[in-house]
């Protein structure tokens, strides 16, 4: 996994861009964004046509990835656009209510996935990335100075493009995993899951409701534009993903799971698929990544796909830049970290998404039976609830940290109150924040260097702590 360090040799190798990002869905445009902000030269490299398809699978936005398009400045926009849902009705009497969350966004916002790219192919746009439509990657070599892509396609034909680095953020089939020789193990653990966006004569509230009481499941979620998301499982009718799917279909599995099909009509899209859990073994390569689906894939429950993509690529996006204009003391370990701190959060997901499809798609009686355990544990047992919310939402994700460091490095820093404004208002910068008492100077192993970080105070003149904050919103260090 662990990369070579280089500096450029003249010649004809020289690269033509600081970062290749192979895919332009949510992932890679974020990343590619970031680096563009960064004053970096990105080129996106994406398979499909120029456009964004109003038709797609995601369609939840957590509150920790929220917080990440707000350093971005784009949550705002995004959560005007969207729906926001403050309670999470599971199987008749389980209720995760996240309004209490100490957060600027204390709930689930429902949006489809074309929202979130319209937002950040804009911001790639505007900050200079050179997207390359219609073209595909053919193969990938790599040295201790630059990646080599052949690419095929595309209003420049075939071609080479080089790069310091590049990423893949190119989906579960990555043509960049497949380079790379990267196996994707896993397995398939659901078939025949029924997606169709419709239009309901009955409203079944502002709730995402889900229930699984036999051999179906099903659950509705709202747009909030008049249309409804709509997602059904039937035990007793596993075919293949090619075989045709109508409204009839998805009306019975829905009745049977919740009682009622709510007068469904006028579905503007039905879809058939089925659901992987896959980890690729090392996000990193040398001078490549793999980000996203192209690292990851798992069940649809919990809403987490689309957010730990996004997650992976801020994660990733900072580090990349500090090593690319020279200001990472140690590049290596630096950019070794993405791996080490994403790969675990990956897996987890891979867990909870798990855990959460086999009790929704129980139908033995003793699978209900565990079921009724668990959701009795969420609902009488606090920190049981707490710990789950935490996972969902992505605000209960830490980092590891080195032995003997401060009890918060690692963790999420939440928005703080700063006599400069809000911190994530500051991270917009791209730099990270370094937090202190009005007048302190903080000298350690980790005081930055001039220039790297954004200097800001408490607004309460009674904190007397002091936090280096990442651009990832993360503690890096702390002291009392």
């Amino acid at each position: 996994m662990h990369g070579t360090p280089g500096t450029e040799t003249p010649g004809t190798t020289d690269p033509q861009t600081d970062v290749i990002v192979v895919g332009a869905g949510p992932t890679g445009l974020l990343l590619a964004g970031d680096l563009a902000t960064a004053g970096l030269k990105v080129t996106v490299v994406e398979r499909r046509p120029h456009g964004i398809s109003n038709m797609t699978r995601a369609f939840a936005i957590h509150a920790r990835t929220l917080e990440l398009l707000d350093a971005r400045d784009l949550a705002d926009e995004l959560v005007e656009r969207g729906t926001p849902v403050t309670n999470l009705r599971m199987f008749g009497r389980l209720s995760l209510d996240v309004s209490g969350l100490r957060t600027r966004f204390p709930f689930v916002l429902i949006t489809p996935q074309y929202e979130v790219e319209r937002l950040l192919e804009r911001r790639a746009v505007a900050a200079g990335v050179d997207f390359r439509y219609g073209t595909e990657l053919r193969a990938l070599r790599q040295d201790g100075h630059t990646v080599t892509a052949d690419v095929t396609g595309g209003a420049d034909g075939d071609g080479v493009l080089r790069a310091r680095y590049l990423v893949g953020a190119d989906g579960h089939r990555s043509a960049v995993r497949r380079e790379l020789g990267l196996p994707f193990p896993g397995r398939s653990v659901i078939r025949s899951i029924v997606l169709a966006d419709v239009r309901l004569t009955e409203k079944p509230g502002d709730v995402i409701t889900a229930d699984g009481p036999g051999d179906t499941f099903a659950m509705i979620a709202p747009f909030g534009d008049g249309w409804y998301r709509v997602m059904g499982w039937d035990s007793n009718h596993q075919v293949p993903d090619s075989t045709p799917l109508d409204l009839d279909e998805v009306r019975d599995i829905v009745r049977r799971s919740l009682g009622s099909d709510h007068g469904m009509h006028d579905a503007r899209w039905l879809s058939r698929f089925h659901s992987d859990e896959r980890q690729v073994p090392a996000y990193r390569t040398g001078r490549a990544f793999l980000a996203g689906d192209a690292a990851h894939v798992h069940s649809p429950a919990g809403g987490q796909g689309l957010n730990t993509g996004l997650q992976d690529a801020a994660n990733l996006s900072w580090k990349l830049a500090s090593v690319l204009r020279g200001t990472a003391p140690d590049p290596e370990a630096l950019l070794d970290s993405y791996h080490t701190e994403r790969h675990p959060v990956g897996a987890m997901v891979l867990r909870s998404s798990g855990g959460l499809v086999r009790l929704a798609m129980a139908h033995t009686p003793l699978q209900r039976a565990v079921r009724s355990l668990a959701v009795s544990m969420l609902t009488s047992v606090r920190p049981a609830a707490a710990k789950a919310t935490g996972m969902i939402t992505g605000l209960g994700i830490t980092y590891g940290a080195p032995r003997g460091a401060h009890p918060l490095t690692g963790r999420r820093a939440p928005d703080l109150a700063l006599t400069e404004g809000r911190l994530y208002e500051l991270l917009r910068g791209g730099r990270s924040v370094l937090v202190a008492p009005p007048g302190a100077a903080p000298q350690g192993p980790h005081t930055p260097v001039p220039g790297q970080v954004i200097r800001a105070s408490w607004a309460s003149g009674a904190r007397r702590g002091t936090l280096l904050v990442r651009p990832d919103g993360y503690i890096a260090w702390a002291t009392d």
